[in-house]
């Protein structure tokens, strides 16, 4: 079954189109089974009715004809059930119903499974048979296994018709869809920039070129190249192989013989594919027929086509690094965005970020809403290899992105964008002012920083000090340990840029989604692995040179403050506590005369919550992070986008953590503050005022906003309003009451330009 099922899937992976890919699944479906008739309908999101798309059994005539909603038929009950449906006698069926120009009356048995991708009903997949007879458990599971196998497979083949502007007709699509999650709120309309990691084949795109003796002539250079480095690699193995071995090599060069893989690849791209696209062709051919092959020998000669592959494009892309052209209004679009990427783009153009993969809480997703650009992640769907150059529009408030947008659609969105330019004009009049509510509660407001940018941001949004410094920045862009003497100097300048503020710096926080290319750490779960406190204990080289540093650079500043993350008992403070002591004392015999800066330890694990007084009693301040903490207290990975939905730091259980700590920390008289990215959402901030938290700390772009509303109310209504929020124990409900209660106060279009978006 497994062989046959993956021997289908490549087959159907390989199709050029939806028609062609629905056409193998209905004979390689009907073979497998056996059966007289293999179907597949589609839901038509249009009409809302499945239409039979591929048939191998029943008139194909009836192809494109023959339809019906979710409540007529057979098909249409399998589809609203959501689960399969196997019938000795269909037409006994009170939901069966006939349709003359299929042939079907003379099937009896009938077997039915739902396609559905992310939750989505996109089809019913269906086997019938002349004799009457039950289909046996073995047939219904492989039906229901291979719909499910199929499901994205399918889902994959209409997107990628929709990005090339053809639908099942040939009419052009406009304003496709492609559903991810939210990264960073606001809209982009822009043309996509495609960034494809090195020397991978597989998301290769599409490009068109008119230059096609220029390709052809890019092509042999990385041909020669090739060769010349498999000439070089058979002779410097000359003395370690025999001769029958080294006969591998001449089977290479072979390949890249014009006769042979080369030839063909020149072949694609007179057609006008360019290059790389025309390699990807033809080497994904010869590696699904290789693969599909019984041989175990000729099967693994999929592996050297591969090979030889990468080692092409590898050239290919060398010879093309300085032609990658960032427009304006660039959208940058990539399998798995990071930092470096976003740094390429020149200063101005880059207007949004789309990710394949991701959720809205990965270190990309975060540094976006830190510079505030319009950021889709965790969108599955979207071919992205494939929209390179196309018009996009990024919805960073519902999560979407759009392919080809219509007229209408673009001036939707322009407006939406126009709104929110006006609204942060509007804000910026908040700088000089507190924040202060109607009944003069003060609240002090402060930024998260990390990038050298986030300084000005900072300032020109009107942070009161640093809730968060992410001093794992810096060891992330560099490519080695910065020395002590190169961090002194960076946290010099971010406790000099708001001296006399407090900076609260937290200490090497890495491992999780935050990996220094130079000390990799590979783990099947490291999000409960070596991370944080726990790799700067066990390397205490590590711990001290950064604490040395960001005592001396606090040298006649006194503003530092130093935070302790991933912290889940006493053992671990204590341990980090003494290695900070020994820092302060190795500091001062050097002549830095230095006080000891306050400590404080982020509660983020929820063991930590549970021993929050334990906790506070031996350290100077609290902050909570909650982006782990929601993470952990609902075991959901945070970049994990097909779980991104439960997510939610408004649940019932974190909105009463987080109160817990504030209490327990108050009673032993310590402040706590919060600085994830709940801090930056204004609805969630009233209730983080009302529980009592002594300060706010956010990315400074969303810091105008957070002000503006908690200036628009009294401490009075934010109490009210979190008392009943605690009373309540479903998150859509709290969301609900929240969005009540602004509209109700005439706040909340002000908070989302986007809102016209979310119909």
């Amino acid at each position: 079954m497994l062989h046959t099922l993956r021997k289908i899937i490549q087959e159907v992976n390989s199709a050029r189109d939806l028609d062609t890919a629905l056409t193998i699944i209905v004979e390689r479906v009907r073979a497998a089974m056996g059966t007289q008739v293999c179907s597949v309908y589609l839901l038509d999101p249009q009409s809302n009715r499945f239409v039979l798309m591929a048939t191998e059994g029943l008139n194909k005539d009836a192809i494109g004809q023959v339809s019906m909603a979710p409540s007529e038929g057979l098909v249409g009950l399998v589809g609203t059930r959501e689960e399969p449906l196997n019938l000795e006698d269909a037409a006994s069926h009170p939901r069966y119903r006939y349709f003359a120009e299929t042939g079907e009356e003379r099937y009896a048995s009938f077997l039915g499974a739902p396609i559905i991708h992310h939750r989505r009903v996109m089809g019913v997949l269906v086997v019938q048979q002349k004799e009457r007879r039950q289909f046996d458990e073995g047939e219904e599971a492989f039906l229901v296994t291979m719909s499910a196998q199929l499901a994205g497979v399918i889902a994959h083949a209409e997107a990628t018709g929709s990005i090339r502007g053809l639908g099942k007709q040939g009419k052009a699509i406009e304003d496709t869809r492609f559903v991810g999650v939210p990264g960073s709120p606001g809209v982009a309309l822009g043309s996509a920039v495609v960034v494809l990691p090195a020397a991978d084949l597989e998301v290769v795109p599409d490009r068109q070129v008119s230059d096609i003796d220029g390709e052809i002539a890019y092509f042999y250079n990385a041909l020669e190249a090739v060769r010349a480095d498999i000439h070089a690699l058979s002779a410097r193995l000359a003395s370690q192989l025999r001769q029958q071995e080294r006969a591998l090599f001449d089977v290479y060069l072979m390949m890249l013989d014009d006769a042979s893989l080369g030839g063909e690849v020149i072949k694609v791209i007179e057609t006008g594919q360019w290059a790389q696209g025309a390699l990807r062709q033809v080497v994904n051919g010869h590696v699904q027929r290789f693969e599909q092959m019984d041989d175990a020998y000729l099967s693994e000669r999929a592996s050297d086509v591969r090979d030889i592959g990468r080692r092409l494009l590898a050239y290919l892309q060398q010879a093309r690094q300085q032609k990658l052209v960032y427009p304006d209004n660039t959208i940058l679009v990539s399998e798995e965005l990071s930092p470096a990427m976003l740094g390429e783009v020149p200063p101005g153009k880059l207007v949004g970020l789309v990710s394949v993969r991701g959720s809205s809480n990965s270190h990309v997703s975060i540094l976006a809403r830190a510079m505030g650009i319009p950021t889709v992640m965790g969108a599955a769907d979207l071919p992205y290899s494939m929209v390179d150059g196309i018009e996009l529009i990024v919805d960073g408030y519902r999560g979407d992105v759009f392919t080809n947008p219509s007229p209408g659609l673009r001036r939707q969105f322009a407006e939406i964008a126009e709104e929110e330019r006006q609204l942060n004009l509007g804000l910026e009049s908040l700088r000089c002012l507190p924040c202060e509510t109607l009944d003069g509660h003060r609240l002090p407001l402060w930024a998260n920083t990390g990038l050298f940018a986030d300084i000005a941001r900072a300032h020109e949004r009107g942070a009161e000090g640093v809730g968060l410094y992410r001093s794992e920045v810096p060891f992330m862009t560099n490519e080695r340990f910065p020395s002590e003497k190169e961090q002194v100097a960076l946290y010099r300048q971010q406790l000099a840029a708001f001296h006399p503020l407090p900076v609260t710096m937290r200490t090497l926080d890495i491992g999780g989604d935050k990996a220094l290319s130079y000390f990799p750490i590979k783990e099947d779960n490291s999000f409960l692995g070596w991370r944080g406190i726990r790799i700067t204990l066990d390397h205490p080289e590590i711990f001290l040179v950064q604490a040395r540093a960001m005592l001396k650079a606090s040298e006649g500043l006194d503003n530092l403050r130093i935070l302790l993350p991933m912290i889940s008992g006493l053992p671990e403070l204590e341990e980090a506590q003494r290695l900070l002591h020994r820092a302060w004392s190795e500091v001062r015999e050097e002549g830095v005369d230095v006080p000891m800066p306050p400590v404080g330890v982020m509660i983020e694990i929820p063991a930590a919550v549970f021993q929050t007084r334990e906790l506070a009693r031996q350290v100077d301040f609290l902050s909570v992070g909650s982006n782990d903490l929601t993470q952990y207290l609902l075991a959901v990975d945070r970049n994990n986008p097909r779980v991104a939905n439960l997510y939610d730091y408004l649940h019932p259980s974190i909105l009463h953590a987080l109160k817990r700590v504030v209490d327990d920390a108050h009673s032993v008289g310590k402040p706590v503050s919060i600085c994830g990215e709940m801090a930056g959402d204004p609805s969630a901030a009233m209730l983080l005022m009302a529980m009592g938290f002594d300060s706010l700390s956010m990315n400074a772009t969303n810091l105008p906003k957070v002000k503006w509303l908690l200036r628009q109310v009294s401490l009075q209504q934010a109490r009210e309003l979190l008392d009943q929020v605690l009373l309540i124990d479903h998150a859509p409900l709290i969301h609900s009451t929240l969005s009540l209660a602004l509209r109700h106060l005439g706040l909340a279009r002000m908070l989302n330009p986007g809102a016209s978006t979310q119909n």
